[in-house]
């Protein structure tokens, strides 16, 4: 090809006279754009968005900006979104862009890659051979994504690089989720990312407009809007096309046709040039545009028409078999239509494309219908006969478009199949789903000897991997699951289900026994029930198992159980689960769907652990973890490190489970699974909130809600500990807000207890914070009456214990008296439903335990003394410092052993300081004010003298009687008639008792009294 490439680079050198030589205008623009390079050169990122109407000079922007970064040394790669017919090819700008840095940088870049060159070879095929094709996994394209972010950070790390992605109106879906990605993500990196794209082509409805807006509201993209020319700047661009001073008349005469538009301005001045009067042009912009090009020779007509219909480049090679011109009438056409500065060659010296698109679309739509088809076919034919002539990752989609605009059903499908497999390796599943679409559309037109002679290219997961003949046809029904998965993994739900449901009418209408694919289907549907928060899932699921049930083992079969045993083990981890599980393992086995094995046998350890069996559980999910990286298949290894993190949390060894976690987090984002890192992240931030490292809490769950895992359930949990963490630390409002935030993440169809019940036991603690006691009650009530599900005694367990808390700190105000046994008995009948099969939850029991005989007032010493030894060996240090600080308060009440109380409050103190727990660290220094203990002695030095007053915050013994009565609920008048005073005299009391006690009203002061003992003698 190098002849051809020089031919190209020859012809790219023809001088054309219809632009301006001279930059006009774009002052603030240009500014805009050498300013984020500055910034990104400092070590900034920075992304922008140029929009613009056709021909209005965007692309000129672009070039004066690249230009000068080149002067400053950055590395520039541009890469354009490619439109062939009405199609465009998969991360196509990225492609481009990356194989641009690969020319210029390929030492660097394949550095960069550290390692994961197999996987990034789905955007850069130069980067060698695909690795193995991971079962589909919804965080597939996530982890490119993640991987393609890595990539560009690493090249920009020492090297300012600029990444232009021009014409974004034309970009495939798959290629808008990257950009939006890379925009949400890039934190790193001295690049600047610029994407171009036509606004008036951004209508209602165009794909582009949903991500313009996403765009907008992120403080880190700027949008930049090329408005027309003015008069006075048409002038300029006169003046320079044609290197004199424009006549007035014809000034006005083009501004006017023109309206400004940078393009038009030129076209008028070419065909004016071309010997056409201003006035005779046509009002047609397509008229105007075609001008220049009516006047080529015959030759040069026929090649700009066959280079309109091949896409936005069309190689050297190709045209010359389409055109099917002799060499030199080839080149001679060239060069006639690049010295019209109607064609370019191509930034890569091997092709063709116009200079502008308006040109070849209204060349394209100037085109006779059977002269397109005819020219796709030409193309068609081409490519079949010299596969060589394009880009291997681009051939599959261009062969399946050009038969296709060919109206050739026949060569259409089977191509367009193989594009769907090609696109789908390369993880963009949308442009898959289009394709598959497409296949669906012409399946009826195709004649039945070629749909006889497909085969399945690439089975969607477990179907039909039923004992079927490998030689038997593709069915339509075969076509149908393809698409369902597709529209599943590109987050077309609502597509997925309408296709699954279109699968099961054509089953029942053909009136065919197929239960295993019918039982396929009803799995797919469940599973998209539940992730669209329609509902559970359950009776779909129940329609899979009842299909299947007494038919041999099959992959289907070992999937619908494995499905069950999942299902079961989220919402209901028992008996039935369990055997699920067992079953989905051997069916597995019998069938050698390791994949589907492995998946189980996750699933069983899981159980396993919530049913008692501790060691044999966490032994089969760590083997699981261990044979999934050694496969290859890292999602099932990273779902490995969520559910190992988790039960380890579950069984109160949060340090062991910090590890995994923190393990499987390095393991999960070297990967690029960003869902997954966001499930092991939202792990670790409950692990960390157990061991007291709650800044670090509020590290991890703020970094999770900055990635692509924030918006689903992961980021409801990361939500979840930020809530706990507001409580913790007396942020009662803060924690409703968080609270909030994670219910409308989780949805409300679907309850899953391991969301439920931390949400109730949040919504329990922010009552009690705020003084609702009845709306404690209420939660707690409501739980009471159905239990607590086997497995969910790591949720219940704080749950009961921050409502027993709320009725123990109660105790004693008589609002709280009505309903206080119910409230008792409610806390009695939820403790007889949790299991305590750890020493974490043997401690939480004990704690429980005491609170209760707290709230009847016969709490001691002893009881305390027990928690805090529960406690002492767990690393909870939250949970230990409030036992201590009870304990404290118990020997205080009980006389002597100050010394002893003396060493809890202060070990109780330190710890609320350093996790910034407001509440607790208020609790112990009230009390030991009152005890008159210092917190912080210091060695040596002699005791302060006691204050008489400290252990009664200064209150005078007025005070103190008007105190008493106030915690019995009486008025103003009713206080000012026991103690024979005015009731203006009360009034004043009441004042100086709040500002003394620190408190808003008169229900907080009572609640205080009450937990201080302000009404009992001073210890």
């Amino acid at each position: 090809m190098g002849a051809n490439a020089d031919a190209c680079a020859m012809l790219g050198a023809v001088e054309t006279k219809s632009v301006s030589p001279v930059f006009v205008g774009r002052a603030g623009e240009l500014t805009a754009l050498t300013e984020a390079l500055s910034r990104a050169t400092a070590g900034e990122p920075q992304a922008l968005l140029v929009g613009g109407e056709a021909g209005v000079g965007k692309t000129r922007l672009i070039e004066e900006f690249t230009a000068l970064a080149h002067t400053q040394g950055a590395v520039v790669a541009l890469g354009g979104c490619v439109e062939i017919g009405a199609d465009g090819l998969p991360f196509a700008p990225f492609s481009s862009a990356l194989r641009a840095l690969h020319r210029r940088l390929p030492e660097e870049l394949a550095a960069a890659a550290d390692g994961h060159q197999g996987e990034l070879a789905r955007l850069l095929p130069e980067f060698g051979d695909l690795t193995h094709h991971e079962p589909a996994a919804e965080d597939s394209t996530a982890r490119l994504f993640e991987l393609t972010v890595r990539l560009l950070e690493r090249i920009a790390a020492d090297r300012t690089v600029v990444l232009v992605l021009e014409d974004l109106h034309w970009a495939d879906a798959s290629t808008r989720h990257l950009l939006a990605y890379l925009f949400r993500t890039l934190r790193r990196g001295r690049i600047v990312v610029v994407a171009t794209y036509r606004a008036d082509d951004i209508h209602r409805r165009h794909p582009l407009r949903p991500l313009l807006a996403e765009l907008d509201r992120l403080r880190s993209v700027r949008r930049i809007e090329l408005a027309r020319f003015t008069r006075a700047e048409v002038h300029r661009q006169l003046t320079g096309i044609l290197a004199a001073e424009p006549a007035p008349a014809l000034l006005d005469e083009v501004f006017v046709r023109s309206d400004g538009n940078a393009f038009f301005v030129e076209e008028l001045i070419a065909s004016h040039e071309c010997g056409a009067s201003l006035g005779s042009l046509s009002e047609s912009l397509r008229d105007l545009l075609l001008v220049r090009v009516e006047a080529l020779p015959d030759d040069a007509q026929r090649v700009v028409r066959v280079v309109a219909e091949g896409g936005s480049t069309v190689e050297f090679d190709l045209l010359a078999a389409v055109a099917r011109l002799a060499e030199d009438e080839l080149i001679e056409a060239l060069r006639a239509a690049v010295g019209a500065n109607i064609l370019l060659a191509a930034p890569d010296g091997d092709g063709y494309r116009f200079r502008h698109s308006l040109v070849r679309e209204a060349v394209s739509d100037d085109l006779l219908p059977g002269e397109r088809s005819r020219l796709n076919r030409r193309y068609a034919e081409a490519l079949e006969a010299a596969p060589g002539l394009v880009r291997a990752d681009a051939r599959a989609n261009r062969l399946a478009t050009y038969w296709y605009q060919a109206h050739d059903a026949a060569r259409a499908l089977p191509a367009v199949l193989r594009a769907s497999v090609e696109t789908r390796k390369r993880y963009a599943y949308a442009e898959q789903l289009r394709l598959l679409e497409r296949a669906m559309e012409l399946w009826d037109d195709a004649p039945a000897e070629v749909r006889r002679a497909l085969r399945p290219m690439d089975y969607a997961e477990a179907y039909p991997s039923c004992g079927c003949d490998p030689d038997t046809p593709l069915s339509y029904l075969d076509l149908l699951a393809e698409a369902t998965v597709a529209a599943r993994l590109c987050g077309e739900r609502e597509r997925a289900l309408k296709i699954a449901k279109m699968a099961h009418r054509l089953l029942d209408g053909a009136g065919d026994d197929d239960p295993l694919r019918s039982a396929w289907f009803w799995v797919e549907r469940a599973r998209l029930q539940s992730n669209m928060a329609r509902g559970d899932g359950w009776d779909e699921i129940a329609r899979a198992q009842e299909l299947v049930r007494g038919l041999p083992p099959s992959a289907v079969h070992a999937v619908v159980l494995a499905f069950a045993a999942g299902w079961g083990m989220l919402r209901k981890p028992g008996a039935e689960a369990l055997a699920a599980a067992e079953r989905a393992v051997e069916y597995a086995r019998l069938v050698k769907a390791e994949g589907t094995e492995l998946a189980a046998r996750l699933t069983l350890g899981t159980i396993m652990v919530s049913a008692g069996a501790t060691e044999p559980g966490l032994v089969e999910m760590r083997e699981v973890g261990e044979r999934t990286l050694a496969l290859g298949h890292f999602h099932e290894a990273s779902r490995a490190a969520v559910n190992i993190s988790s039960a380890l949390e579950g069984l109160g060894r949060s340090r062991e489970a910090a590890e995994v976690a923190t393990g499987g987090i390095a393991m999960a984002r070297s990967h690029g699974l960003v869902d997954s890192t966001g499930w092991i992240r939202a792990n670790l931030a409950e692990s960390l909130f157990s061991l007291g490292e709650w800044d670090r809490v509020q590290e991890e769950s703020e970094l999770l809600l900055r990635t692509g895992a924030a918006g689903s359930k992961p980021g409801g949990t990361a939500l979840l500990q930020l809530a706990r963490l507001a409580v913790g630390r007396g942020e009662p409002a803060v924690a409703a807000a968080r609270l909030a935030e994670a219910a409308a993440r989780y949805g409300s169809r679907d309850p899953i207890p391991q969301y439920t019940l931390p949400m109730a036991h949040l919504t329990v603690a922010v009552a009690a914070a705020e003084g609702r006691l009845a709306d404690v009650r209420a939660e707690l009530a409501a739980l009471a009456v159905s239990g607590f599900p086997a497995g969910t005694h790591r949720y219940g367990w704080p749950l009961v214990l921050a409502a027993v808390t709320a009725e123990a700190d109660a105790h004693g105000l008589p609002a709280a008296a009505e309903g206080r046994a119910a409230a008792l008995d409610a806390v009695r009948r939820a403790v007889r439903s949790l299991a305590a099969p750890a020493p974490l939850w043997q401690a939480y029991g004990l704690q429980v335990s005491a609170e209760l005989a707290r709230a009847e007032a016969r709490d001691t010493a002893e009881r305390w003394a027990e928690v805090v030894a529960a406690f002492e060996p767990l690393e909870h240090p939250h949970e230990l410092a409030r036992a201590r600080h009870r304990l404290a308060d118990a020997l205080l009440a009980g006389g002597g052993r100050r010394d002893e109380a003396a060493a809890l409050l202060r070990e109780a103190h330190a710890t609320a300081v350093r996790l910034g727990a407001h509440p607790l660290r208020e609790d112990v220094e009230l009390l030991a004010a009152r005890a008159r203990l210092p917190l912080r002695a210091p060695e040596g030095a002699a005791p302060e003298p006691e204050d008489p007053a400290a252990g009664t915050f200064g209150l005078t013994p007025r005070e103190q009687d008007v105190l008493r009565r106030l915690a019995e609920g009486r008025t103003n008048r009713q206080i000012a008639e026991e103690l024979f005073i005015s009731p203006k005299t009360a009034s004043v009391h009441v004042s100086n008792i709040l500002a003394k006690l620190g408190v808003a009203g008169r229900g907080e002061a009572a609640a205080l009294a009450h937990r201080l003992r302000l009404l009992e003698p001073a210890p």
